[in-house]
């Protein structure tokens, strides 16, 4: 059976749950405001949720985990520092040290932001994060779990986007990684010619010249963050947990229990800190997940209606989500009436990613324009800027998918 076909009325309901949303968003914007990873705030937006959900689950559990806030964004500001660095050792006659520092950025961009590693989170500061876990069991023996969610903390605002939007955003990245370019290449070639400890000749003297050119964007990577300003996070990503939690409540509100299969509700922690939340919940859940057929749909910034999409490349496109779960979800866009396209994520990732990673089939369903738009990690993604008619989708689409799932299972094709 087709989620539509459940329960009477079933668009005019679809309304009543984009309320139930949109109210729950503005409610949380409005008294509890931005919620970075590890913050009082964020676990009390966490509370929030399992309050508002322990009448539509039968379990409800808020998980804790331990993460290092801001050592995924920290390699930026780092980096900055280290590449003046750079350029001044350079230039002063000291290539190979240059060399091994340049080595070092490197592989800290590789391991924090490539494949989100944890490869610098020991130089910060440990908090506790939290995930919120609720759950409506099946009526008989469980065959089947899905667990939809998104991430409940919210971003310190980019200095570029908001300043200058995609161009600016763009712009200053893409200076200043061609500025670490110049630091490798310099440094490669000074060293091979031979000036370890001493300026070089040529070639190698001249790009130690240029390298100076970006010291300004070295600068713009240090102030790329602004910690003084927390975002409120509205679209991003209080859209992805509203969404799923909209279905755990049609669910109860119809009465509505599938025999075989258990629907979770996953508000996860940390999204913005590296995917720490999603990691930690999918190592402590993926045996018991791994034990009858799941799947995980990570819902993120349900605004842009025009870019509904299923994101099947994740984490800078070094991994990919499961294609099954990706089919299933397309072929729920298909029975809510809307075309879901394939889409990747080259720079960046999902909480998918972070599932995937730990081999349980999983997918994203997003909505938000890559460009990226304005109100991406700015002051600007607050409760006002909000968009009913793409919230109400992605319910409908959740609600045709755990239908789907129940009934079907993951399929090569629908």
């Amino acid at each position: 059976m087709r989620a539509s076909e459940s329960v009477p009325g079933f668009q005019a309901k679809l309304r009543e749950y984009t309320n139930y949303s949109v109210r729950g968003i503005k409610k949380i914007c409005r008294e509890i405001g931005p919620r970075p990873c590890g913050t009082e705030s964020e676990k009390k937006a966490q509370e929030y949720m399992a309050k508002n959900l322990k009448d539509f689950a039968d379990t409800v559990e808020i998980e804790p985990f331990d993460v290092h806030p801001k050592a995924f964004m920290g390699w930026f500001w780092i980096c900055g520092i280290l590449g003046i660095v750079c350029v001044i050792l350079f230039n002063v006659g000291l290539p190979l040290v240059s060399l091994i520092i340049t080595a070092l950025m490197l592989a800290m961009i590789f391991g924090e932001f490539l494949i989100y590693g944890q490869v610098i989170d020991f130089l910060f500061p440990k908090k506790t994060s939290h995930n919120m876990i609720a759950t409506r069991k099946a009526s008989g023996e469980t065959k089947r779990h899905i667990v939809l969610g998104g991430h409940i903390d919210s971003v310190y605002e980019w200095r570029y986007t908001y300043t200058g939007g995609k161009a600016l955003l763009f712009g200053g990245l893409g200076f200043a990684i061609v500025g670490l370019v110049v630091l490798a290449v310099m440094s490669v070639a000074a060293v091979v010619q031979g000036a370890l400890f001493e300026a070089p000749e040529g070639f190698a003297r001249i790009l130690g010249f240029v390298s100076i050119a970006f010291v300004p964007g070295f600068i713009g990577m240090i102030i790329f963050v602004n910690y003084k300003m927390p975002v409120e996070g509205a679209n991003d990503n209080l859209t992805g947990v509203f969404t799923s939690a909209a279905v755990l409540k049609f669910l109860a509100d119809n009465d509505i229990r599938f025999e075989h299969t258990d629907v979770t509700v996953l508000s996860t922690g940390g999204e913005e800190a590296g995917l720490r939340g999603a990691r930690a919940f999918a190592k402590k859940h993926k045996g018991e997940l791994g034990k009858v057929e799941s799947m995980v749909i990570a819902t993120d910034t349900m605004r842009d209606y025009e870019h509904l999409a299923i994101y099947t490349k994740d984490m800078s496109g070094t991994v990919r989500n499961h294609p099954q779960a990706s089919a299933l979800l397309k072929k729920a866009g298909e029975l809510a009436g809307v075309e879901l396209e394939y889409a990747y994520l080259y720079a960046g990732a999902s909480d998918a990613a972070a599932v995937s990673k730990e081999k349980i089939p999983a997918t994203a369903f997003a909505a938000m324009d890559p460009g990226p738009p304005r109100y991406y990690h700015t002051r600007l993604d607050t409760a006002d800027n909000l968009v009913p008619k793409t919230i109400e989708k992605g319910i409908e689409v959740l609600l045709e998918a755990v239908y789907l799932f129940d009934e079907k299972g993951l399929q090569d094709s629908y």
